[in-house]
């Protein structure tokens, strides 16, 4: 419990932060590091089923290629057990540096491996264990960016602010994705035999950039408060599903909205070039114009969720992707490009950000201080691992033919109604005080109100 010493039965304010720092360093942060995460998902979708499962079907590689993508969802709920953790107890700043740094290492090594036709089965073996590595370190990352940056934010712009770590994310697919666009132009054979690992190469880059930016974040006022009046918490995570268990499961089930993420990314792209033989470069464009947008528009959803509230924003954007996937996938199917790229950008660019524009306030204000960091990326990343699995679930059920994109549109508009349920039956919380959030209200045996985590 956090008081004010001067009135001990209210909560004491939390100190003014450095909202603009705080969100220019999440934001560039994770664009860093959502480039690396990217542009395995464009070489899962493209190349690696030539590369490390050639001995499959070409149905079968795909499949096989897409599963490494999801193996990486995998890691994420245990890299959010150790690394909320590690955020809770020791502080916001050293699971930044941290996730960042290994990102980058790891996907460097990616670009280094050999082939299936070099070294046999051990090829995808290591390929599943740098996709591991990888998953275990975006768990903290944007965890860690939405709680610095929401407790460095003022109380009436918090969406606003914390929408910078999803602005960077979307920027970091449009790097990954341009990075592809002339590594995709290669002839075949340049592509399948180097082409391919330049962009995991260039990751060294985001390890020494993102290094030097996040030593000089500084630790929130919140979590400098919480450690002076209170101490933190031995063991964040008993804290947490003591308190907050029913939190926890809400934004799991809400984060399936990343879904629509994954499969306009992964499966829509291999869809469109393996099944219906659409050419690569515009389909990456479409990919490249939609986050255009979404760059422009996740801070204006987050800035409106500040003025009328997370909830009604947040369904009115699933609901908008439920509608529109079966739009995108059916003029895919139909080859009409330029249907793809007016829905595609309305879809991923536009709807789809609304989403992305208040989730970090939305599931970072269920928590208190104590257990922001465990509780968003606990939460987060179990949701996201089944979203990481959406393209192989989807292909699975719906198969690979052409036909099957009205499958897939059904799965996801089934998902995206799950996350409607999850928001509509959460509280809403753009108008409680930062130091408040979290908090249940109470009676003391005197009588006086207080709040206890």
């Amino acid at each position: 419990m956090t008081t004010d010493p001067a009135n001990p039965g209210a909560t004491a304010p939390v100190a003014q932060g450095k909202p603009r720092k705080a969100a220019l360093a999440a934001w560039i942060g994770s664009a860093l590091e959502y480039y690396d995460f990217f542009i395995y998902g464009t070489a899962a979708a493209l190349v690696f089923s030539k590369v490390f499962f050639p001995a499959s079907s070409p149905a079968t590689g795909t499949l096989l290629a897409l599963a490494t993508f999801g193996v990486g969802y995998l890691a994420r709920p245990v890299g959010a057990f150790v690394l909320g953790h590690v955020g809770d107890k020791f502080g916001r700043k050293k699971v930044l540096v941290f996730t960042l740094v290994l990102m980058g290492i790891s996907t460097f090594l990616v670009g280094c491996l050999p082939t299936y036709d070099q070294v046999g089965v051990l090829a995808p073996v290591l390929l599943v264990v740098l996709r591991l590595l990888q998953g275990f370190s975006v768990a903290g990352e944007q965890a860690g960016a939405n709680s610095m940056t929401l407790e460095h934010a003022p109380p009436n712009r918090r969406a606003y602010y914390t929408s910078f770590t999803l602005n960077g994310t979307q920027a970091g697919q449009i790097l990954a994705t341009a990075i592809f666009l002339p590594i995709a132009a290669l002839p075949e054979e340049q592509l399948l035999s180097w082409g391919w690992r330049v962009p995991f190469w260039l990751s060294i880059i985001v390890a020494v950039v993102g290094l030097v930016i996040r030593r000089t974040l500084e630790e929130t006022p919140a979590f400098e408060q919480e450690v002076a009046s209170n101490g933190v918490a031995k063991m964040p995570l008993a804290v947490l599903f003591r308190t907050h268990w029913a939190d926890v499961l809400r934004v799991v089930v809400a984060a399936v909205i990343a879904s629509v993420s994954t499969i306009f990314t992964v499966h829509a792209l291999s869809y469109a070039v393996n099944t219906i033989g659409l050419e690569r470069s515009p389909m990456l464009w479409v990919g490249v114009l939609a986050n255009v947008a979404a760059v422009i528009t996740i801070p204006l959803w987050g800035r409106l969720s500040d003025r009328v509230g997370r909830k009604p924003v947040f369904i009115g954007g699933s609901l908008g992707c439920a509608v529109l996937m079966f739009a995108y996938l059916g003029s895919i199917a139909a080859g009409d490009y330029l249907l793809i790229f007016v829905v595609g950008i309305l879809m991923f660019g536009i709807v789809h950000s609304a989403t992305s524009g208040v989730w970090p306030s939305f599931y970072g204000e269920m928590f208190s201080t104590r257990v922001r960091l465990s509780g968003m990326a606990i939460g987060t990343q179990i949701g996201f691992a089944i979203a990481g699995f959406a393209p192989t679930i989807a292909t699975a059920i719906a198969g690979t033919g052409k036909d099957s994109w009205l499958g897939v549109s059904i799965i996801v508009a089934v998902l995206c109604l799950i996350n409607v349920i999850a928001v509509a039956s959460g509280r809403e919380t753009y108008k409680v005080p930062t130091e408040d959030l979290g908090l249940k209200t109470g009676k003391t045996p005197s009588g006086p109100a207080t709040v206890s985590a």
